[in-house]
């Protein structure tokens, strides 16, 4: 709750307005993703590899188009990331996430550092906490990891989105945009809650 509660800072005392919000919410999926490629790999360092992989591939797809319609809605729809000269074959893929994940970061203001550092850190604890001393680790098998981010990610992307797109077309008030840090912070509470009730159900 705390760390959810930091971006209000940015929009009280650092003017961010609703990109820079859907940024950093967007970047927490990316920590979401690193979190899980490490618990695949505990979990078994052999089995979690190959489908850590698929997981970085299809999981990565999914993060790209949310940074490229961000892009193209909040921030410039000019800017194309796609690769100027690109990598052969399937290797192109990689190179367009990490040509969306620079572009998307880049329109950051330098203040997101700050909020997304405790997310990490939430994150992290979270991880350890809950995966490996609380046995999740045990509980949960190689699938339920892997599928674990995407509702997550499907709902609270739909609800930043629709919340940017109301507090664009009302001109980007301050009472909005707290609006929608609280609805954010609301459906992280209640997936988190509902994701590890479901492990120790199991």
């Amino acid at each position: 709750m705390v760390v959810n509660l930091l971006p209000l800072l940015g929009v009280f005392f650092f003017n961010w307005d609703v990109a820079g919000l859907v940024i950093l919410y967007w970047s927490e999926n990316l920590i979401v993703g690193f979190y899980t490629l490490l618990k695949l790999l505990v979990k078994s360092p052999r089995k979690g590899l190959g489908m850590g992989l698929f997981f970085c591939l299809h999981y990565g797809i999914f993060c790209t188009a949310h940074g490229m319609a961000i892009l193209a809605i909040l921030v410039d729809d000019q800017i194309d990331p796609t690769p100027a000269d690109p990598w052969p074959l399937f290797l192109v893929l990689p190179q367009l996430m990490a040509n969306v994940v620079r572009e998307v970061l880049a329109y950051a203001p330098p203040e997101w550092l700050i909020p997304f550092a405790a997310l990490v850190v939430s994150h992290g604890v979270s991880f350890v906490a809950n995966f490996l001393l609380g046995g999740e680790r045990d509980e949960l098998r190689l699938r339920d990891i892997m599928g674990s981010p995407y509702g997550r990610i499907v709902v609270l992307h739909i609800a930043v989105i629709l919340g940017a797109v109301a507090v664009m077309a009302i001109g980007q008030s301050v009472a909005m945009l707290v609006v929608l840090t609280l609805l954010k912070l609301a459906l992280d509470i209640r997936l988190h809650l509902r994701e590890h009730h479901r492990a120790a159900a199991d």
